[in-house]
C-alpha cells in the first residue's frame, strides 16, 4: 500500500497484523508482569467500554437492517473508539484525572487484539459495517490475482483507472484494467 494504491495484498495484510500481533504480546506480557498492581474493575470498563460505544451499537443496527446500510454516524462511533488516537487521549486523560496505572494496557490490549487476532481495522463508510467482501474487491483480487504470475519483461500490466463515485450515499467501484503485450521485436517479445 502506498498513497496512491490504498489497498493491500496478502502478504502486506499478513505482515501489518503481525505488527499489532508484536505489540499485542508485549502489552500483555508487560500486564502480566505486572498482574498483582492491575485494578481490574479499571482493566475490565477499559478494555469492554471501546466495543460498547464503538461497536455495539453498529452491530444492532447492521443486524436490524439485515445487512443494509446503516447511519454513518456508527462508522464514526467504531472508528473513533478503535482509533489508538482515541485510545492514547483516554489514557491521557485518565492520568491526569485519576492516576497512572497498568490497568490502562487493557486499551492497547484490545485494539491490537482487534487487529493482529481478528483482522478488523478501521471501518470505511462505502463498506459494510461487518465484514463482507464487496463485488468491486473481488474484481480487484481477481485481476490483480494475475500480477504475480507476470514478469516484467513478459507484459505490462496496469491498473488503468479506478473510479469511486457516488450514488445515493453508497459508493461503488468501477475498474479497468488493461494488459498490454510488449511490441513486436522487442527483447520482452522474443
Amino acid at each position: 500500500m502506498d498513497s496512491h494504491n490504498l489497498f493491500l495484498t496478502k502478504a502486506t495484510y499478513r505482515l501489518l497484523r503481525a505488527e499489532y500481533g508484536a505489540a499485542l504480546i508485549v502489552a500483555a506480557v508487560v500486564a502480566l508482569a505486572h498482574v498483582g498492581q492491575i485494578r481490574w474493575p479499571v482493566f475490565i470498563g477499559m478494555f469492554v467500554y471501546i466495543d460498547v460505544i464503538g461497536y455495539l451499537p453498529g452491530a444492532v443496527a447492521y443486524r436490524r437492517a439485515r445487512g443494509g446500510g446503516i447511519s454513518r454516524r456508527f462508522y464514526v462511533l467504531y472508528n473513533s473508539t478503535h482509533s489508538l488516537l482515541s485510545a492514547g487521549a483516554v489514557a491521557g486523560a485518565w492520568c491526569l484525572l485519576v492516576r497512572p496505572e497498568w490497568a490502562l494496557l487493557a486499551l492497547p490490549i484490545h485494539l491490537c487484539g482487534d487487529r493482529a487476532i481478528f483482522g478488523n481495522f478501521l471501518k470505511p463508510f462505502g463498506l459494510s459495517f461487518e465484514p463482507v467482501t464487496h463485488p468491486a474487491y473481488k474484481e480487484l483480487v481477481k485481476h490483480f490475482g494475475i500480477l504475480p504470475d507476470l514478469k516484467a519483461e513478459d507484459s505490462r500490466v496496469q491498473l488503468a483507472a479506478l473510479e469511486q463515485y457516488h450514488e445515493t450515499g453508497r459508493t461503488r467501484a468501477r475498474i479497468k484494467f488493461v494488459h498490454e503485450d510488449p511490441p513486436r521485436g522487442s527483447a520482452a517479445a522474443a
